[in-house]
């Protein structure tokens, strides 16, 4: 363990991050496995923009990366898309 005063500030920041991080991701995925099973377009198209936003989101706070997250877009709208 560090005894500088910065490093020890830096350590508990990095943990203050890790925590939001992992419950933004966390939050995100339970969205995501929510609306791959969704059986009613309708539903499915109310919460797509909103899943969008949060994927947009973890890609700006660098918690994915962007490519990732235009991917995790297009299954997305594929998924929607294909629904009766």
């Amino acid at each position: 363990m560090a005894n500088h005063k910065a490093t020890l500030k830096s350590t508990r920041k990095s943990a203050a991050r890790r925590d939001r991080n992992r419950y933004y991701g966390k939050t995100t995925r339970n969205a995501i496995r929510n609306l791959l099973n969704t059986t009613e377009k309708s539903t499915a198209q109310e919460q797509l923009p909103k899943i969008f936003s949060m994927v947009d989101k973890l890609a700006k706070r660098n918690v994915i990366h962007k490519n990732k997250a235009a991917n995790l877009k297009a299954q997305l709208a594929k998924k929607v898309n294909t629904l009766a």
